[in-house]
Formats: structure tokens, C-alpha cells, sequence
């Protein structure tokens, strides 16, 4: 569903609540990126910012799909304002920077949706930074990296999203690894569906597969993984801190999910200054084949909306489909 105008009265009320002092709302922004939740600028009568985070359906570009919102299943696309909540709760936790939050609004007193407003950090994310000028990036990517360390070491009693252990809950299956095989499997047959060069190589995918989650040995050590850790999801305060967002489908699971997804996402200059020695091959191997075919069936699915930005979209999915391919060893894909 392509989102509709949210306009300055719609948001002057919770403007005011947030940020009030005398201040008027004069100008509403929105931000570039988010495909689940709409992001806002809000900007007063004497130039204060914050960002407003609104999770409507109207907002939302995903279809609907059964298994949406399923807690149990690490991998179920989750939406909304308790997942932002406990993923905020558990960065801070551990001494991480992330926005701090002005206004919750659960009871929708102000807008017809969830909403939150956070701090705001005007100017360029991590990768635009890095992008820029490197050697100007360096003393924040060093601190990301130990954020990243200190995400790590944390130890959790069990895997799954934050939002579900942190009240109790578990996930339904019995390991990481299990958990990414059958996420794994539903990506193939949905990306199957959509595209016959995954179809016609479905079987000898499903057996890599298998042949890769039956390699990998029994581990239960939980760190806390963000999941979708680009630099682009990283914003930057006046001190040089890194700042995470986006952090909503945050993770108890194995670090190797992380580190596949970051090596994915960056060029390998970006990617050497948070990767680490001591990880291990045989789940890299499951976690990058896993996430090459989500990141193929995820952009097919997402098309069959009304995502605007469609060209894009496809190279995603056709560059990962691809490198999944490549993964086959007897297939004379070129790699």
C-alpha cells in the first residue's frame, strides 16, 4: 500500500506534546528508506528536529504473507512499536547509542497509529560519511566495531527475536541454525514461485541446503545481532558516536548472521574494519546461502506491491539470485 500525505496539523499535536517550550510545528519531512514504518522529520518554529516513526499500514510496502508477526519464528517479518520498544531497551542496556525517545503514543491520542518520536541527528549516515571521506569515517567505524563486541558478548538464555525472549517466550525451533534452514526453505519456494531459474534449480538448492545445516555443529551461545546492520542504518552524533537504527528486528542468534549480512552489504574496505578472525565457516556458509535467497525472495515479494523505487528493487533481487546460484558447486554458475 503506497503511503498517504501525512500533513503538519496531523502531527502538530504530538509535535507539541514532545517538544512543546512555546515551539510550533512549521515543517514535516519525510525520510528516505523505510519500507515497514513511515520516518518523519518534524522541524519547529526555532529550528529544533526530531524524527517521528508512524507504523500504519499505509506505510507498510510489504503484502501481506502468512506467518507475518509470528514471534516464535526468528525470521517472521515483524512490525510495530513493542519490537522497536524492546530493541531500544536492549541497545541501551549494553551501553549502545540509539536515538533517545521523546514521545510514545501508544493509545493513538495524536495520529491513528502507532507512534513514537526520537532524537534527531541531521547530516549524513555512516555510509554516506564513509563514502565521503574515509579517513574522516575512521574514528566512528572503529566505535562501531566495539559496539559490535560488546553485542557479542552478551549471552542470552535462548535465540529468537528480543521482543520475544525478553518477556519470557522461546522460538519454535530447537536451534539457530534449524531456524535458518526453514527460513531458508520458504525463501526458495517463494522466490521458486517467481522466477524460473530458481525454480529450475530448486532441488539442488534445497540439497546444498541441507548438506550445509547438517555441517554445522551444535553451538548455544546467543549473541545480540542486529540483522540488518548496513552503514546506511548507522547515523552519527556531534561526538563522532555511532547511532543504530532500524533496529526493530534485533536478534538473540548466532554473530555469523550478523557478520555474512555485513560482509553482503559493504565493499571490502568498508567490511575490514568490523570483521573479526574466530568465526565459524560452516554457518557462514548456511547464513550466506540463506540470505542470498532472502535476499532474492524478500524484493520479488516486495515488487508485487507498489514499491516505487521497482528498478532498484529487481537489481537487488536479481544480484542475489545470482550469487545464489553461485553457490552451487556443480553448477557452472559463474561465480
Amino acid at each position: 500500500m503506497a503511503p498517504r500525505t501525512v500533513t503538519r496539523d496531523q502531527l502538530s499535536g504530538a509535535a507539541r506534546t514532545a517538544l512543546g517550550g512555546g515551539r510550533t510545528l512549521v515543517a514535516v519531512e519525510r525520510l528516505a528508506g523505510g519500507t515497514t514504518k513511515g520516518v518523519y522529520r518534524l522541524t519547529m518554529d526555532d529550528a529544533t528536529t526530531a524524527v517521528a516513526y508512524l507504523w500504519h499500514e499505509s506505510e507498510n510496502y510489504w503484502p501481506a504473507a502468512e506467518g507475518d508477526g509470528d514471534l516464535t519464528d526468528p525470521f517472521s517479518p515483524g512490525v510495530g512499536l513493542d519490537l522497536f520498544e524492546a530493541g531500544h531497551a536492549r541497545l541501551t542496556s549494553l551501553g549502545l547509542r540509539v536515538p533517545e525517545v521523546i514521545l510514545v503514543d501508544r493509545d493513538r491520542t495524536h495520529y491513528p497509529a502507532d507512534l513514537a518520536i526520537v532524537e534527531d541527528f541531521p547530516g549524513e549516515d555512516l555510509m554516506d560519511l564513509f563514502n565521503r571521506d574515509p579517513r574522516a569515517a575512521e574514528p566512528t567505524m572503529a566505535r562501531l566495531a566495539d559496539a559490535l563486541a560488546e553485542m557479542r558478548r552478551h549471552r542470552a538464555p535462548s535465540f529468537g527475536k528480543v521482543a520475544q525472549i525478553d518477556k519470557g517466550g522461546t522460538s519454535r525451533a530447537a536451534s539457530c541454525e534449524e531456524a535458518a534452514l526453514e527460513f531458508a526453505l520458504r525463501c526458495l519456494t517463494e522466490a521458486a514461485s517467481r522466477d524460473r531459474r530458481i525454480a529450475d534449480a530448486g532441488s539442488r538448492l534445497e540439497e546444498r541446503l541441507r548438506e550445509l545445516a547438517a555441517a554445522v555443529r551444535p553451538r548455544a551461545e546467543y549473541s545480540v545481532v542486529h540483522g540488518e546492520l548496513g552503514l546506511d542504518h548507522v547515523l552519527v552524533d556531534r561526538d563522532g558516536n555511532p547511532v543504530l537504527i532500524d533496529f526493530e528486528e534485533l536478534l538473540y542468534f548466532d554473530v555469523e548472521w550478523e557478520h555474512v549480512f555485513l560482509r553482503l552489504r559493504h565493499s571490502e574496505d568498508q567490511y575490514r574494519r568490523l570483521a573479526v578472525a574466530d568465526l565459524d565457516q560452516d554457518r557462514l556458509a548456511l547464513y550466506r546461502l540463506t540470505q542470498h535467497l532472502s535476499l532474492t525472495a524478500g524484493p520479488l515479494r516486495l515488487l508485487d506491491g507498489d514499491f516505487p523505487d521497482r528498478a532498484f528493487m529487481q537489481g537487488i533481487a536479481e544480484y542475489h539470485l545470482n550469487e545464489a546460484l553461485a553457490q552451487l558447486p556443480w553448477s557452472g554458475h559463474p561465480r
